[in-house]
């Protein structure tokens, strides 16, 4: 792999690139484009054309109405496009497992269905970082923007953990058991209390949104399901602190505290 399984500060406080010449090229140059604003009233060839390479690209974007791009560039000449860049770079799913099996290591990496919380974003992060996960994967879409706010909510641990923005969620499952780890969900749906899973195994652990849970299409897929006992009344515990329970015992399972 050429580029060093670590995130490096692009930019801070986030950066933004505005105007439809600007953010075209930040797409042609390959920037790594959090978000892009889409004024939502706007037309024109250039304006199609911006559209067609969000798409092709596979970058989240957002339609909205133009006081929203006025305050964002404070009145620039946005003409209706407005390009939030990533503060770190993304990484595949594909080189990720490669790289650390290459490395002799028993991969253990995060999913995150849903987790639209920067502040648990962040909080998944540091004690991921902390507990020596090798990567976190988030969707491309419908997932808490990795922005500022969640870099010091993860007290820079975003920084320094490999984070990969994926498009689609089954496929990294599905390579993932291909490439012979147990896939294991956290979800209260389950029998089997979080110990009896055997995280001795290369996994690949997802945590989903408080409420609503891991999607049952990914539950569907999974080869292992686990749950925390809940011995209150409170129905669950918060996702990022789910999250750290589970890495913990991951760890004293493989021999490490």
């Amino acid at each position: 792999m050429e580029k060093a399984l670590n995130n490096k500060p692009k930019s801070s406080p986030e950066m933004i690139i505005y105007g439809l010449h600007p953010v075209m090229e930040a797409i042609k140059s390959g920037k790594e484009i959090d978000k892009i604003l889409l004024q939502n009233t706007a037309t024109g060839p250039l304006v199609t054309e911006l559209r067609r390479m969000v798409r092709e690209h596979n970058i989240p974007f957002q339609f909205v109405p133009i006081e929203k791009l006025n305050r964002t560039t404070r009145n620039g000449n946005h003409q209706g496009a407005v390009a939030i860049i990533s503060p770190i770079n993304y990484f595949s799913i594909m080189e990720i497992i490669p790289s650390v099996e290459a490395q002799g290591k028993v991969p253990f990496i995060i999913m995150l269905d849903k987790v639209t919380d920067v502040r648990n974003l962040g909080a998944i992060a540091r004690t991921a970082e902390c507990a020596g996960v090798d990567a976190i994967v988030v969707p491309a879409h419908g997932s808490a923007a990795i922005n500022d706010d969640a870099i010091k909510s993860s007290s820079g641990a975003l920084l320094r953990i490999p984070v990969c923005r994926e498009d689609n969620l089954k496929t990294v499952i599905n390579y993932a058991k291909q490439s012979g780890m147990q896939v294991c969900a956290a979800t209260e749906k389950s029998s089997t209390p979080y110990t009896q899973v055997d995280f001795s195994l290369p996994t690949l652990l997802i945590m989903g949104a408080e409420g609503s849970g891991v999607s049952n299409e990914y539950l569907k897929m999974c080869t292992a399901k686990a749950k925390l006992p809940m011995l209150g009344e409170v129905e669950s515990l918060n996702v990022s602190v789910a999250a750290g329970v589970f890495m913990y015992e991951v760890l004293r399972q493989r021999g490490i505290l």
